[in-house]
């Protein structure tokens, strides 16, 4: 036995969407109901574990067997409700020295929905088999299904209800029929990706998250409950307020909330936080008030501690945040139920005493401090992230790591040079596209603000929108005056504006003749209908289809397949700086995980972008963890990398 493809159907009382895995396989009604798998590609077998059936010796043995490779469309899914399967029924099979060791080991599990990723394609089994033009094709009943068997369907006497095989023999014969047809897909979707296979360095990265998500970090339950009692409590006091104010049935509504300000003479697009700033500039003090009252009242952050809430397994953690290559375009991460990339920023002082005053339950002395309680509850949900007792947090992130990369790309030397030497990049930037010298908070520093719009924004062929959507709207300068950041910055950068270029012709070539070519530190190719472009640490970006067309303005532009805003199958359009982009973040985002499997001996227990977030003992330094951070990767020689960390007793930016 060299693999298994495996397929299960679960139940549980736990909402799977709300709480993720970890928390639903806990539930203590959580159930394995149908077992279906193939050994080495072989028939597909179905254990009906729910009519009394039991797994076969050497399938149980395989589960936890380093030599069998296992695999599944959702692996992470498999592999943690198998585990509380194994744990409850055949605990022998695991060890329980950590928090990781609670979960098979994912080092012999590999997923099909990454091979997927990685070649560009689709993330659900269905979506593949219609990509790929399948014969076998997932059913279409399956939701119904899983929605009649797998969640409970009434309450009696206090006890959560499931259906089962005698209450509807016809369909839970269904049910083992599309559990088996599953992996039957999985089977014919393997045999057609096995001509792209995912490199071995891939899964070591994938083991790498997977551990990092079983891990799971620490939630201060405690405040989180308290912070959503304050947020209740003042939410019922505005809402009334606001009422009062408007004459509205529901000010909270932004339908009625328009209205109601056109009768007051202001015509408002979006109530959103962007636009909210320019209605308090110009509104009169009445309406100011009312705005900024519907401001507090909508502001949903606290739903961040709900979700912290439901999803934190028996000992406290919450776990299954992390989405392996998640992104499509360029193999980041994608965040999962709390998704710590979107958590708001902290400006606050003094975040442990306000978070002691919450915590103390002396809510009318918050109200009393704070005029905008929900906006200090927003910026203090990281602070819910907490190490276990005797331990602090490192967090450690990489400085201006995508500048250094387009930077190191496209040979711009005089910014190579400005971080050997340790300069601020804003600054060096100000100071080359002003031709004087900027020092931040010193001489001609009020050019440093220009300097830094214009780098964030123009990078990868951003122009004045790009500009104004980066805060170039509050240098209160002219479009004429913002077009002359952007020209002013190309000139600088010459050798990042020719990368767009060349990238894009490279690109149009390969395409166009269906072959392949190196260019720099990349290496394009097309290859059975998908182009390549294969990057310095030999991982490969995909797109999927790919043509060379006209876009209205007559311009060559690229066009792919590939999942878009809606996570619709659709043509999607590119061009050389957003390919460049794509190949930065990607970059980026090799270097990352380089670290991460420096710090092998240590506990991740999240990371944010460029960001990582140790848990660790106090014999390990900010000192050691920016030190592996800082080590380039053979494929990177040249590439000049810079880490920063602090130390805390809780999440928080510094």
């Amino acid at each position: 036995m060299k693999t298994i493809t495996i397929d299960i159907e679960t139940a549980s009382v736990e909402n799977l969407d709300a709480c993720g895995v970890y928390r639903y396989a806990e539930s203590g009604l959580f159930s394995l109901l149908l077992v279906s798998y193939s050994i080495d590609g072989g028939p597909v077998a179905t254990v009906d574990i729910d009519n009394g059936d039991t797994l076969p010796d050497e399938i149980l043995s395989a589960l936890t067997d380093k030599s069998v490779i296992k695999k599944a469309f959702n692996v992470n899914f498999e592999r943690v409700c198998l585990s509380v399967y194994l744990r409850r029924n055949y605990p022998d099979l695991l060890n329980f020295d950590d928090a990781v060791g609670n979960y098979i080991d994912s080092e012999s599990w590999q997923c099909d929905m990454i091979h997927s990723r990685y070649l560009g394609m689709m993330s659900s089994l269905d979506g593949m088999g219609k990509l790929l033009r399948l014969k076998e094709k997932k059913m279409d009943e399956g939701k119904e299904l899983i929605r009649y068997f797998c969640t409970p369907h009434e309450q009696k006497n206090g006890d959560l209800l499931f259906h089962d095989k005698s209450d509807a023999p016809k369909k839970w014969k269904k049910f083992v029929e599309y559990n088996r047809r599953d992996v039957e897909v999985e089977l014919k979707i393997q045999r057609l990706l096995s001509e792209m296979p995912v490199p071995d360095f891939i899964w070591e990265e994938f083991y790498i998250d997977q551990r990092i998500n079983d891990r799971g970090i620490l939630v201060d339950t405690g405040f989180a409950e308290k912070a959503v009692e304050l947020d209740s409590n003042v939410k019922k006091e505005l809402f009334p307020k606001l009422k009062e104010l408007t004459g509205l049935d529901n000010p909270n509504s932004p339908a009625q909330m328009k209205d109601w300000l056109m009768r007051q003479g202001i015509e408002a697009d979006s109530l959103d936080k962007k636009s909210m700033p320019g209605l308090l500039a110009t509104a009169p003090d009445d309406v100011k008030e009312v705005l900024m009252l519907y401001q507090q009242l909508s502001k949903s952050s606290v739903s961040k501690y709900h979700t912290m809430l439901g999803a934190s397994c028996e000992d406290g953690r919450a776990r299954g945040m992390f989405s392996f290559y998640g992104a499509n375009r360029t193999g980041r991460f994608a965040g999962r139920l709390i998704q710590l990339q979107n958590l708001p920023q902290n400006h606050l002082d003094d975040l442990a005493e306000i978070k002691g005053l919450i915590m103390s339950g002396d809510l009318d002395s918050v109200k009393e401090r704070f005029e905008d309680i929900p906006d200090v509850l927003s910026q203090l949900i990281r602070t819910a992230f907490i190490p276990p007792e005797g331990k602090k947090f490192i967090v450690a992130e990489f400085s201006a790591i995508e500048a250094r990369v387009i930077s190191w790309l496209a040979g711009e030397t005089w910014r190579m040079e400005a971080f050997a030497n340790g300069e601020d990049i804003y600054c060096a930037c100000a100071a080359k596209m002003f031709g004087v010298p900027v020092e931040k908070n010193g001489v001609n520093g009020h050019l440093r603000q220009k300097g830094k719009i214009a780098e964030l924004a123009c990078g990868y062929g951003g122009s004045i929108g790009a500009i104004k959507a980066m805060g170039g709207t509050e240098l209160n300068l002219t479009d004429d005056e913002l077009y002359s950041l952007v020209e002013d910055w190309r000139k600088t950068s010459p050798n990042i504006v020719k990368l767009w270029s060349d990238v894009q012709s490279v690109a149009v070539k390969v395409i166009t003749d269906q072959s392949s070519m190196t260019f720099g530190k990349l290496r394009f190719s097309y290859e059975i209908g998908i182009l390549f472009i294969e990057l310095p640490s030999g991982r490969r970006l995909a797109y999927v289809r790919p043509k060379v067309e006209k876009d209205d303005n007559g311009k060559t532009i690229i066009t792919y397949e590939g999942i878009g805003d809606k996570k619709k199958w659709v043509r999607l359009k590119t061009y050389g700086a957003k390919l460049v982009e794509n190949i930065t973040q990607s970059v980026a985002r090799d270097l990352l995980l380089h670290s991460m499997a420096a710090m092998k001996d240590m506990d991740i227990v999240g990371h944010v972008h460029d960001e990582v977030i140790v848990e660790y003992d106090p014999d390990t330094s900010v000192e050691q963890v920016c030190h592996l951070m800082e080590q380039t990767p053979d494929w990177a020689e040249g590439l000049l990398l810079r880490a920063d960390g602090y130390e805390c007793e809780f999440y928080m930016k510094q």
